[in-house]
Formats: structure tokens, sequence, C-alpha cells
């Protein structure tokens, strides 16, 4: 069973920087997709960013492209996002999501991943 945990949330001021952190278990990683994915009140949940773990290629938004970065420790089963120049916006509840199979471009709809962590909250101040 996949187990996605995820961690490094909190509250920042706008402009400053956070580093979300997901462990993932149960699963032969190098075959997954890893998504970090954000939802905020009344909002759908969107992809932020997401990778093709043994390929390397990765998605992103267009609202958090230049600003975040998603990479992965393959050695750790872990997966980062890390989120520069953060504004108010950015405040969301943070999801990892793992997923597997044979994708023609990066999945980033919510509908193709199969695995979720608990999520973290980010928090953006003024």
């Amino acid at each position: 069973q996949v187990q996605l945990v995820e961690s490094g949330g909190g509250l920042v001021q706008a402009g400053n920087s956070l580093r979300l952190s997901c462990a993932a278990s149960g699963g032969t990683f190098s075959d997954y997709h890893m998504g970090w994915f954000r939802q905020s009140q009344g909002k759908e949940r969107e992809c932020v960013a997401a990778i093709m773990w043994s390929r390397g290629i990765t998605y992103y938004a267009d609202s958090v492209k230049g600003r975040f970065t998603i990479s992965r420790d393959s050695a750790n089963n872990t997966v980062f996002l890390q989120m520069n120049s953060l504004k108010l916006e950015d405040t969301a509840v943070y999801f990892c999501a793992a997923t597997i199979g044979t994708f023609w471009r990066v999945p980033r709809n919510p509908s193709e991943y199969s695995y979720w962590g608990q999520g973290t909250q980010v928090t953006v101040s003024s």
C-alpha cells in the first residue's frame, strides 16, 4: 500500500520561501509519477507541479512557474516542492499525490492520481 506523508507547511510572510517534503513508501517509485496539488477554500484542487519520476520531466502551473521547483530524491523516495517568492494567493492546503501508468504527458489532473497524502497547510501572510 502506497503511503505519502507531507511535511514542511506553515505560516510564512509574502516574499519568503518554504520547502515541502513528501515521503513515499510502499511502492517502487521509479515507476511512479508524483504531483503537488493545492486546494484553497471554495476552489477546486489544482496541480501546481508534477514530475515523471524516472524521466525527471516536470510540469508547472502557470501561476507558479519561475517560483516553485519540484524535485526528487530517489534514494530516499522523497519529493520536494521548493516554493520561493510566496504570494498571498499561494495560501492553501498542499497535497502530495502519486500515480503509476503510461502517460503521454506529465499527469496533472487530480483524477489521474491514485494515492494522496493527508495535506499540509501553507499560509502566506502580508
